[in-house]
């Protein structure tokens, strides 16, 4: 039997997020875990959210999106975690169970121990919402460098570097000044397609596509993968190898692949919606798409041309 949970990060302007600390008597007492509980029978876990919240807390969330569903059996139980990021709420959070409550951040140290079940969900919390791909092959390597170090500069934070028409010294050669020019913003790149030129390049990790994806037994060895997927058994396969996201699309119409079947946001939604995984939305979109992305269940969005502006910017 699986024991159903919804749990709340409970997200601060300034990126804090809050943890509990289980008080005595309860099983695992003393552990720090993102703040919920069962969702009742017929109960749907929004409602079970905002219940729990209520009364653990004292808070009335009025936004929360839905974010990762993972299953991790304890020696007591089996548990699905539904976890929502919480953007707005009214009230001060304060225990009203006996419990510790103390806000963090990714970037300072944390707090322990962690319940197992949770810990995970620190390295999904850690990826950024905006997935920029590269766009060497319409703007020029120069022009594209440029773009990036503006928005680099601005906060970007995840790239991915896509040029399938390179050759693979040129590829290279691209490659480490991104990395290099990344690195310096704190910024992360994944190289498309090739985990061992990836590794060469110094890159952060690779991302592979659906059809390599789908050829895979193991997760490659590299520190971050990530998939694009374009259906639930392409999402179930790069979860089930343990991938750290995936981009799932295309949700509107692309000047790229014109033609292609989309997913629309109902059909984004109803595959990505209880992932295990961070999932990005991709295929026509632009930064006032992202809440959308997240009220359908995921992380955020990539973009290739709307990451970069027009080709006067």
């Amino acid at each position: 039997m699986i024991v159903e949970v919804a749990a709340a990060v409970i997200l601060r302007a300034d990126g804090a997020f809050l943890l509990a600390r289980r008080p005595p008597g309860k099983v695992y007492a003393g552990w720090w875990e993102f703040p919920g509980g069962k969702v009742e029978a017929g109960e749907p876990a929004e409602a079970a959210l905002s219940r729990e919240l209520h009364e653990e807390l004292g808070i009335v969330v009025e936004q929360a999106w839905p974010w990762l569903t993972r299953v991790f059996t304890y020696e007591h139980a089996t548990v699905r975690l539904n976890f929502f990021r919480v953007t707005r709420w009214s009230g001060t959070p304060h225990p009203k169970e006996g419990q510790v409550l103390a806000w963090q951040r990714l970037d300072q140290a944390m707090v322990e121990p962690m319940l197992p079940a949770n810990a995970p969900i620190l390295a999904s919390l850690a990826l950024s919402a905006e997935y920029a791909v590269s766009a060497v092959a319409s703007l020029g390597e120069e022009e594209f460098l440029r773009r990036l170090a503006i928005r680099l500069q601005g906060g970007l934070k995840l790239v991915q570097l896509r040029e399938k028409q390179l050759p693979r010294d040129k590829l290279f050669d691209l490659a480490k000044k991104v990395c290099a020019l990344a690195h310096r913003h704190g910024a992360k790149v994944l190289l498309n397609g090739d985990a061992a030129l990836a590794e060469e390049a110094g890159a952060d990790g690779v991302h592979l596509g659906a059809r390599q994806l789908m050829k895979l037994d193991s997760r490659p060895r590299a520190p971050l993968v990530g998939a694009s997927c374009h259906d639930a058994t392409e999402l179930a396969r790069a979860m089930a190898l343990g991938l750290d996201l995936a981009v799932l699309g295309p949700v509107n119409p692309t000047g790229s692949h014109p033609g292609a079947q989309t997913l629309g946001w109902e059909g984004f939604a109803r595959i990505a919606r209880r992932a295990a995984l961070p999932v990005y939305a991709i295929g026509g979109l632009r930064k006032e798409d992202m809440e959308a992305a997240w009220r359908a269940g995921g992380h955020g969005i990539a973009m290739i041309s709307g990451a970069w502006g027009s080709r006067n910017s």
